[in-house]
Parts: C-alpha cells; sequence; structure tokens
C-alpha cells in the first residue's frame, strides 16, 4: 500500500503547505509566550510543558491533517476513524494545556470572546453540541455530502474541532475562575460523553451492509479525493476504486473503523479518570493536612 500511495504526489501526502501553516503558528506561539511575553503581562513565559503540549499539538495536527494519514483517511474508514480520535479527543486537549493562564485571562478580556466561553463551555451545552455534531457528522447521507464538497467539509470540520475545544474546557482547563465541574461531576462528565458519543459508533459497528458511498462507489470516491489530491493528478491516474487500496472488504474495514474509534475513545477517557482521581486525592490529603494543623491539639 505504501508503494501505490506515491502515485499522488509529495504535495497530496505531506501537505507543505499546510506543513507551512502550522510552522508559522508555533513560531508565532513561541513568540508571544516567550520573548514577547512581557508585551501581555507581568508574569513569566510559559513553563517547558506548556510549550511541549502546545507544539505536540501542532504535530498530532499535521499529522492528522497534513501526513499520508489524511489521504488514507479517503482511502479506508478505519483511518478515517483514527484521524477522527486523535483531532477531536487529543490535539484540543493539548491546546488547551500549552495556553498560558494570562494569555487566556487577555483573550477573555474581549467581552465577545468571554461571552461565547461562558455559553459554550457549558458542560451541558458541550457535551450535547460535541456528540451531536459528531454523530449526524456520520450519517452516512451527511457524511457522503460533506466528503464530495470541499468548502463545506472544511467548515463543518473546524466547526467540530472548536466544539471539541470546548468539551474539553471544563475537564483541562487551569484557570481558576473557570472551574466549573469538581472531581465527582468530571467522573460524571465523562462517562456522559462516552455514553453519546457511543451509538454513532454503535451504528457503524453493528451494521450489515456498508454505509458511505464515499468509500464504495468509484465516482463519489473520486470526487472525495479531490478534498486532498490535486485535480491534474487525479485526472493522470487510472483509478477505478477504493478497493485497489483495501487489504478487506468495505464492511470489515467500516466496522474496523467504529471499533478502533471506540478503543481510542476509551484510552483517552479512562486516562482522564486516572488524572482526576489523581488530583482529587491529592486535594483530599491536603485538605487533611490543613485541618490538622488547624485543629486545636488536646489539653491546650
Amino acid at each position: 500500500m505504501i508503494a501505490s500511495l506515491q502515485m499522488f504526489g509529495f504535495r497530496a501526502l505531506w501537505s507543505p503547505f499546510f506543513l507551512l501553516f502550522l510552522l508559522c503558528i508555533a513560531v508565532m506561539y513561541m513568540l508571544i509566550v516567550g520573548p514577547w511575553h512581557h508585551k501581555f503581562t507581568k508574569e513569566g513565559p510559559a513553563t517547558p510543558k506548556q510549550k511541549a503540549y502546545f507544539l505536540t499539538g501542532i504535530v498530532l495536527l499535521y499529522l492528522c491533517k497534513g501526513s499520508p494519514l489524511d489521504l488514507l483517511s479517503h482511502l479506508m474508514f478505519s483511518a478515517h476513524m483514527i484521524q477522527m480520535a486523535i483531532l477531536y479527543l487529543i490535539i484540543p486537549q493539548c491546546f488547551i494545556l500549552g495556553i498560558p493562564n494570562w494569555l487566556y485571562e487577555r483573550m477573555l478580556e474581549v467581552r465577545a470572546v468571554k461571552r461565547i466561553f461562558l455559553f459554550f463551555t457549558k458542560p451541558l451545552v458541550a457535551l450535547l453540541l460535541f456528540n451531536g455534531l459528531f454523530s449526524f457528522y456520520h450519517v452516512p447521507l451527511i457524511f457522503d455530502f460533506l466528503n464530495t464538497n470541499a468548502l463545506y467539509h472544511a467548515v463543518v470540520t473546524i466547526a467540530i474541532f472548536i466544539v471539541a475545544f470546548f468539551m474539553w474546557w471544563p475537564l483541562v482547563n487551569k484557570l481558576p475562575q473557570w472551574q466549573t465541574l469538581s472531581g465527582l461531576r468530571k467522573v460524571g462528565f465523562i462517562f456522559a460523553d462516552g455514553v453519546l458519543l457511543t451509538p454513532a459508533c454503535a451504528l457503524i459497528i453493528f451494521a450489515n451492509s456498508p454505509l458511505y458511498q464515499t468509500f464504495t462507489d468509484p465516482q463519489a470516491w473520486l470526487t472525495s479525493l479531490q478534498l486532498c489530491v490535486p485535480k491534474g493528478t487525479l485526472a493522470s491516474l487510472n483509478l477505478t476504486g477504493p478497493q485497489m487500496f483495501l487489504s478487506m472488504p468495505p464492511l470489515y474495514d467500516q466496522q474496523l473503523g467504529g471499533v478502533l474509534m471506540k478503543i481510542i475513545q476509551e484510552i483517552v477517557y479512562g486516562t482522564m479518570l486516572f488524572f482526576i482521581f489523581i488530583d482529587w486525592y491529592r486535594k483530599e490529603r491536603e485538605k487533611e493536612s490543613v485541618e490538622t494543623i488547624i485543629s486545636p491539639q488536646p489539653g491546650k
């Protein structure tokens, strides 16, 4: 399969313009949180850990939308679901944790930005929006339409990414005044998130036939490839259909995609639960220490 992918050319495989765009964002971030930080705050620059989180997000974003994985996501449904899992379940957390609190505070000084955050980061709103958009995106009729129209595909992909950012915000942001969920409520939030995402995965896993024309119909598949392959390159290739790149029947590939999405989701949410319990335990120990110090000693 790797040799076959070379036919699409360097631009389709590695998206050099998107790489340049991400490099510009990374450079601007490093300047703002580093040498230029005194223009925004009296606090210190971003920590090495914060920089590592943000740059990891940039690398993963390129992996999802600029590397051969993006091309593979139009050839194999399983690759598409891996792309979705990384894009919406991991990368938003990296960006949230990578931006220093003082930079958030400056952005939230803008009234319109603060109002947007206040509404869309409400746990119930964020849960329903993210899972609703993700589920509707994978309704076969909607999926095929979006994946054969570059503009609508880009708009919806960005919209789901932004909503995913809002969905993760109540769980991982470090601003004291924006801590809307306690430890126990965070656990409930994660369980609710997993439950709401299950129907979409179940539809994909337990379907008796392939659901998406963009992975089965040669004409729809060729149209979807135009989202990541230049038209001139496509016109020069003798492509007969997605079966050229599949080592399994389309139904099995579809089912594998649903299973992989669910597995990655469980790993991400399980890791989040682990850190929530660790944080809860640490706070309880600190609380006990404080109570021990301020409690009156017997006989005094």
